[in-house]
């Protein structure tokens, strides 16, 4: 299975607790903060909700 680098670009101070909740289980802490996911359907549903405050880096 591919991976997946997801890197955070916004904060999530201020946003709705499911955002907030959504950012910290794919494993983001830091802006700037570049984690690496096994490319599933789940986490890119995950990606989606967020998809304001995170980008795909290739």
């Amino acid at each position: 299975m591919s991976t997946i680098k997801i890197k955070l670009k916004r904060s999530p101070i201020g946003r709705i607790e499911k955002h907030r909740r959504t950012v910290k289980a794919l494993g983001l802490r830091k802006v700037g903060q570049v984690v690496e996911k096994q490319d599933t359907p789940q986490i890119r549903g995950m990606i989606r909700t967020v998809d304001f405050m995170v980008e795909i880096v290739d």
